[in-house]
């Protein structure tokens, strides 16, 4: 039986040139062959004991200057590795001597100063009323930056029905059965004055020629809402962007689908009913 890797042809394009891709992914490619997920702790890696939202590191923080040595030092470890990475930058967190890294075609990852050591997953402050992971609003403010990037015409958007109170983002796919428990609520989610932005993150090779189908449709959300409904999408090939959201739900560290992002850069979690999702971003 082949790999996740090998049967994924977005993987083996943007991540199998070094080493450190390939294991800085590898978790994640598994998850995402392995099929969506209803809940937070499977589609955005959150621990529910931990408070988020209070993060003592401030969105502000995160678009301080990056400091510039940990930045060279990281870079020259990698290098002297063998692995090409080009290191974006690297801003201190409340952490003393912990940095947290943005480099080009990985998820965000923490470094301490010297630049040799590569730390993955959450780091969790204890000793306050409630525990707080530390890069929450790191991560908010990458995504926020990111997904504010994406131009309107790549994505399938469901605008509001009368004031729009609130946009979300959603990577997508067709054949998700979470994905499409969310799609059936849409008038409801748009009654609510929910804005819902689709990007494509098909979870695995085989529904990539939907996702592209869809994206190359005359009218895409008639095709995706074909598509959610269990329907074999056709449309001619064509220049479309979903190799480019695989990428940016890569960067952003995405595991499952649903998976919905606030335009605060929040990841709120997988599938919601429209009800706890408009409460779950203000919007209720």
């Amino acid at each position: 039986m082949s790999s996740p890797i090998a049967k994924n042809t977005f993987a083996h394009n943007r991540f199998s040139r070094n080493n450190l891709s390939r294991f800085m992914m590898s978790a994640l490619l598994v998850v995402v062959a392995a099929g969506c997920s209803n809940n937070a702790a499977d589609a955005t890696s959150n621990t529910s004991i931990v408070n988020n939202t209070d993060a003592k590191t401030s969105t502000s923080k995160a678009s301080a200057d990056s400091d510039a040595a940990v930045v060279k030092a990281l870079q020259a470890n990698l290098n002297t590795s063998g692995i090409e990475e080009n290191i974006i930058s690297a801003v201190p967190t409340d952490m003393d001597g912990i940095y947290w890294v943005t480099a080009e075609g990985l998820p965000s990852f923490f470094t301490d100063k010297s630049g040799k050591h590569i730390i993955q997953g959450q780091i969790i402050s204890v000793g306050e009323a409630l525990p707080v992971d530390i890069s929450a609003a790191l991560v908010a403010s990458t995504a926020q930056e990111a997904l504010k990037a994406v131009d309107k015409k790549d994505m399938v958007i469901y605008p509001a029905i009368g004031e729009t109170k609130s946009v979300v983002y959603a990577f997508t796919d067709a054949d998700c059965g979470y994905c499409r428990k969310l799609h059936e609520e849409m008038d409801d989610i748009n009654a609510r004055g929910i804005e819902v932005r689709y990007l494509a993150w098909p979870r695995s090779q085989e529904s990539v020629p939907k996702m592209e189908a869809i994206w190359c449709s005359q009218d895409r959300k008639a095709a995706m809402n074909q598509g959610k409904m269990g329907a074999d999408v056709q449309a001619p090939s064509c220049a479309n962007p979903v190799q480019e959201h695989m990428a940016l739900g890569a960067k952003l560290g995405v595991r499952g689908t649903p998976a919905i992002f606030t335009e605060s850069g929040q990841q709120v979690g997988g599938y919601l009913p429209a009800a706890e999702l408009a409460q779950a971003i203000g919007a209720s």
